[in-house]
């Protein structure tokens, strides 16, 4: 995702004004889901997960790089296509 620039970073939206850097993504999961379930339950037991829901259901976790999990309140594909630098209309 990132150019030529080894200091550049790509940040995408995950929805409600929160940001993250799209380089440190390393796996999206979409809830419901059974697998997605027993990350995000491990997550929060060893505090590492980040509640970016603003409230709204749980619809993607995003893991990073550094193992932390973040949740988001939008679709994973919406999400994919953020990553895939593809255009979408504001949520």
């Amino acid at each position: 995702m990132s150019n030529n620039n080894p200091l550049s970073k790509t940040f995408i939206s995950i929805g409600f004004g929160n940001i993250i850097n799209a380089d440190k993504v390393v796996t999206v999961m979409a809830l419901p889901g059974s697998a997605a379930a027993k990350v995000l339950a491990a997550a929060k037991e060893k505090n590492t997960a980040i509640d970016a829901t603003a409230g709204r259901k749980t619809r993607t976790i995003l893991i990073m790089d550094n193992g932390f999990v973040v949740m988001s309140g939008i679709n994973s594909g919406t999400i994919l296509d953020r990553l895939n630098g593809k255009e979408d209309k504001d949520e």
